[in-house]
């Protein structure tokens, strides 16, 4: 199964979904490929890979095979595509190609069957980078932060999404819509919980994502929160979030 972790409001929370669900689910015995396709690199370097020789943009760019440029990290079974700041000449190169909205997919199919999971750690925009993870994806997870206006652009999303699936990839669902940093201490967190679960139903993950000293201290260390501190709140909110994705699909 291939996820993309996609909303294109920056700070809600994608990539460190991506690395924390990553590992979460490796943790469950997973065989698992995150795939960073941000130009930030964040992914990367939060699971200790800095300046990787190959990048996505090799494979986007040059046709590279992604299996050439995958790396372990420091969880067993857990595997990263690496991204880099090239990537984000994409923006400028992919429009010209033919079937541009298929570079992505293509890429993925030849590693398909080497993982249980594969995760698409996507950029803060609406770009074609975003549209080939739309393509080549089979499920989305959207992580919606509990603050104020967290529901703003999302209907755009949701109508990206639904023209993806009329006509590029109409295999295309929702996970799940994943809320993020919520304070307990703070109305608007619960308030946006409320609209979400009453907009998308039983699309509402369970598990919510709380703000966590520990979860943003990780990546700093490269490491996912699940081997930082195992303990901490946000470590146990992402596994019960694996959990719930696996039995959602």
């Amino acid at each position: 199964m291939i996820y993309a972790v996609v909303n294109q409001k920056g700070g809600v929370g994608k990539t460190t979904t991506s690395v924390n669900l990553g590992a979460s689910l490796a943790l469950l015995d997973k065989r698992v490929l995150l795939v960073d396709i941000d130009s930030q690199a964040n992914a990367s370097s939060g699971l200790g890979i800095v300046q990787a020789p190959l990048t996505m943009a090799d494979v986007i760019l040059d046709g590279r095979p992604i299996a050439d440029i995958v790396v372990p990290t420091r969880i067993e079974g857990l595997f990263v595509a690496p991204s880099g700041q090239d990537l984000a000449g994409a923006a400028v190169e992919l429009p010209g190609r033919p079937e541009r909205e298929f570079v992505l997919r293509r890429a993925l199919e030849e590693v398909r069957g080497s993982y249980d999971i594969i995760i698409l750690d996507c950029p803060p925009s609406l770009d074609l980078i975003t549209v080939n993870a739309l393509v080549g994806a089979d499920r989305l997870i959207v992580p919606v932060q509990c603050e104020f206006y967290a529901l703003e652009g999302l209907s755009r999303l949701l109508e990206t999404i639904t023209a993806v699936q009329a006509s590029l990839n109409p295999g295309l669902r929702v996970t799940g819509m994943l809320m993020t940093m919520h304070d307990p201490r703070t109305r608007i967190s619960a308030e946006v919980i409320g609209e979400v679960r009453k907009h998308f139903g039983e699309l509402a993950f369970r598990a919510v994502i709380p703000r966590n000293v520990r979860l943003a201290e990780a990546p700093s260390h490269g490491e996912p929160v699940i081997r930082y501190d195992a303990a901490s709140s946000g470590a146990v909110a992402y596994s019960q979030v694996a959990r719930e994705v696996l039995q959602r699909d």
